[in-house]
């Protein structure tokens, strides 16, 4: 195998590596940005419940709350049920 051949294949290992971080690296982005979302959709039903208690909550809290449990359910069924353990994402 001459120097050249070795370069050409230290290079395609490097590639490769390069590669599976890449990808490895998308896939955590796409777990914090749904985490992000279902922190969003927490925080909007936890505000909802809130404004009901008070007597303050516009008049389609009720489907807004339905909705908002629609979300979380479709989040768990994707990434796996919330506990109250976890810590909202910054």
């Amino acid at each position: 195998m001459g120097f050249m051949d070795k370069v050409k294949e230290s290079a395609a290992a490097a590639t490769a590596v390069a590669k599976d971080a890449a990808a490895k690296g998308q896939a955590k982005v796409g777990e914090v940005q749904a985490k992000r979302g279902a922190d969003s959709v927490l925080r909007q039903l936890g505000l909802a419940a809130y404004l009901q208690t008070q007597n303050r909550a516009p008049s389609t809290v009720e489907s807004d709350i339905e909705k908002y449990v629609e979300a979380i359910k479709e989040y768990e069924s994707e990434h796996g049920e919330l506990s109250a353990d976890e810590s909202p994402s910054a």
